[in-house]
């Protein structure tokens, strides 16, 4: 079975030659106009455990002070690349596309242990060195296809949006457990506060995470603290079944039955970085969610999915509501706030010591609620377009 899942996820020598010389090639026009600094390449291209197909590339540029290295960094790109996109954070970085690959190039300080970094991306090539010291080839195709496992089941990420695990933290627990199955196996009994470390555990918090994957480079910093608890239970629940049942199918990504909704809508993100446009997507579904509850409709079950074209799915306990909604004032021993509610209502009843009356409700049917809802300002601020599809 792995075999033929490796077979179609491990990049052929053919793949790897070509993406390395568009690497190379990519280096050479950076590299002719860094006046200083070091560029290295990082990343699972550097470590050897990425995927056939995704050449989404991390290049690390090293200063030996953090003085203003964004803008020394940025001088460098502007002269190597007609085009290239600016991603606004601690540090700025910068996106550049050549040659059908994606390269993130960073700015970052040069440093020889992790006490030294000012910023966490400073210790990134320290975790390269880390992982290419203790993984084999057999190993990196373990963590091939823990990476595989993880996207097939909507796991893999550690973007806001996704807050699932990223390569490293995989790396790292298959250089634990030896194998992918082996962290199947154990992943499958794993319980809330899990703690893993390999050599040193130095890490403390006051906040509680799913897992504590002390990180082996920095051993105060935990490698998994992107991961929610949603994912934990769900990585956890998914190695359970898949050790009671070893099949192809976990490897396979899971399409979303559209036939299970009653509503789909379909949304064009905002251009840009994928982690800030995926999660104004995420706002944008969470506040639909919770307004269809607080509004009776009642969700019952929901999804989304998050690409160039995402969608946003519901199905909801109440299609249609009545004409008429409770509305609830104070409870009737309070005498003062009951005499404002009378004044402002007139009549109203009573219901378990509570005053309240009966008002026309303004959205009976769900398909109308939800076009109110994509005429908001709040929501139409956080994407590119919005429109209801079912």
């Amino acid at each position: 079975m792995f075999e033929k899942i490796l077979k179609k996820i491990k990049p052929t020598e053919r793949e790897e030659k070509e993406i390395k010389a568009k690497v190379n090639k990519f280096l050479g026009k950076l590299n002719k106009n860094i006046s200083e600094g070091h560029v290295v390449v990082g990343g699972s291209f550097a470590k050897g455990t990425w995927l056939s197909g995704q050449h989404d590339i991390d290049v690390f540029v090293q200063f030996s002070t953090d003085e203003n290295i964004s803008s020394k960094l940025e001088k460098a790109v502007k002269k190597s690349f007609k085009k290239y996109e600016v991603v606004h954070g601690s540090r700025d970085y910068f996106i550049v596309d050549f040659e059908e690959l994606s390269f993130e190039i960073i700015p970052i300080l040069k440093i020889n242990y992790s006490r030294e970094a000012k910023n966490i991306t400073d210790i990134s090539p320290l975790h390269v060195e880390w992982v290419k010291n203790n993984l084999n080839d057999r190993l990196k195709d373990e963590v091939r296809l823990a990476k595989h496992f993880c996207k097939a089941n909507r796991i893999y990420g550690a973007e806001t949006y996704i807050k699932g695990f990223h390569g490293y933290a995989l790396e790292i627990l298959i250089v634990y457990y030896g194998s992918f199955l082996n962290l199947v196996k154990h992943a499958s009994r794993w319980r809330y506060n899990t703690l893993i470390y390999t050599s040193h555990n130095e890490f403390f918090s006051s906040q509680e995470f799913p897992l504590t994957l002390i990180d082996p480079v920095n051993f105060k910093r935990n490698a998994a603290s992107s991961l929610s608890c949603e994912k934990f239970e769900l990585f956890v629940r998914v190695c359970k079944e898949f050790n009671k049942k070893k099949s192809l199918g976990f490897f396979k990504p899971k399409k979303i039955s559209r036939k299970f909704f009653d509503i789909i809508l379909k949304i064009i993100p905002l251009k840009g970085f994928s982690d800030v446009s995926g999660t104004k997507v995420l706002k944008v579904f969470e506040h639909i969610s919770k307004s269809l509850d607080k509004e009776g409709f009642t969700v019952l079950n929901s999804d989304w999915e998050f690409d160039d074209v995402s969608f946003l799915y519901f199905k909801v306990k109440n299609k249609t509501l009545p004409k008429l909604v409770k509305h609830y004032g104070p409870p009737v021993k309070f005498t003062s706030d009951l005499e404002n509610f009378r004044n402002k209502y007139k009549n109203y009843n009573v219901e378990n010591g509570r005053a309240y009356v009966l008002l026309n409700r303004e959205y009976v049917k769900v398909r109308d609620f939800i076009n109110h809802l994509l005429k908001d300002k709040d929501v139409k601020s956080m994407v590119k377009s919005i429109k209801l599809i079912n």
